[in-house]
């Protein structure tokens, strides 16, 4: 499914942006692949191409589509010659089952594009920013449409891939500050793997979802244990809602919970950042 979309407001000789979408863990409906091209349709015309990898339709389960299809997909696009970014579909569970697979065989091509995601999608850009990556953000992506708002986020993916816009950028990536961004199970989860990426010197943002507090405070314990995490400048915690209620209640907010674990392990502190599983999410480049 392609969307091959202009923007009436710029001249018809500019270069056409092909974007190209996959889906490393769950699958994106067609519905909203439709309208997240219309969406790019609207905001840029023809000067834009949404490019759907068909695998983003697949399903094997849990998954669009197998390890192997899942893998052969991301890779398709992105030794794709005529295409100049990777934008993943949706997130949910899957991209560390095809990493360790999909880098080896990334081609010079893939080095040139941006890569854009988030959630699940931070298995893969972990890794891409451990081999040496650097077009790669933190941000919103198609299946965002499915809250209220969405389109908004959507646009705001659109003008960083399209125009390196800064006007979408989380305010403390954008002071020239150099930062990371990652869902903090996710995070987690890497950290001690092939994946865990290089945080030296950077400002580690992290978010989550529907976790229970315990569970991020024990996630909070081992990531600020990590050693790769105590070599960054700090930590930035986003949005975490919605927290379901424990039983009994665990008291500490989560400013108390990321402010301890960082004094604990030496590590500063510096308060929110605006991202989150949401339609604010704002982009968060790599570096």
């Amino acid at each position: 499914m392609n969307g091959n979309l202009v923007s009436p407001a710029r001249g018809s000789s500019e270069k056409k942006v092909r974007i190209g979408l996959c889906a490393p863990g769950g699958r994106l409906t067609p519905d909203l692949a439709e309208r997240a091209s219309r969406v790019a349709n609207e905001t840029y015309g023809r000067r834009i191409e949404l490019v759907f990898h068909p695998q983003c339709f697949a399903s094997s389960g849990h998954f669009a589509g197998s390890d192997d299809e899942r893998a052969r997909a991301v890779l398709d696009l992105a030794n794709d010659p005529s295409l100049d970014a990777i934008w993943f579909a949706r997130g949910g569970y899957g991209a560390c089952r095809i990493a360790e697979t999909v880098l080896p065989g990334l081609g010079a091509h893939a080095f040139q594009k941006k890569w854009l995601g988030y959630s699940d999608a931070g298995f893969l850009l972990a890794g891409l920013f451990r081999a040496g990556f650097r077009r790669l953000a933190h941000g919103p992506m198609p299946v965002d449409l499915i809250r209220e708002g969405g389109e908004e986020a959507v646009r705001r993916a659109l003008s960083w891939l399209v125009d390196d816009e800064s006007h979408g950028l989380e305010p403390n990536a954008s002071e020239g500050c150099p930062s990371i961004a990652f869902n903090i199970t996710v995070l987690s989860h890497l950290l001690g793997t092939s994946l865990e990426p290089d945080l030296t010197g950077l400002v580690l943002q992290l978010e989550d979802v529907g976790e229970y507090m315990y569970r991020i405070d024990r996630a909070m314990f081992h990531i600020t244990s990590s050693a790769a995490v105590r070599r960054c400048a700090g930590i930035r915690l986003g949005r975490l809602a919605p927290v379901p209620p424990n039983d009994p209640d665990f008291v500490l907010t989560e400013d108390d919970i990321a402010a301890h674990w960082c004094r604990r392990s030496g590590l500063a502190y510096l308060g929110r950042a605006d991202i989150g599983h949401d339609v604010d999410n704002k982009i968060v480049p790599f570096g």
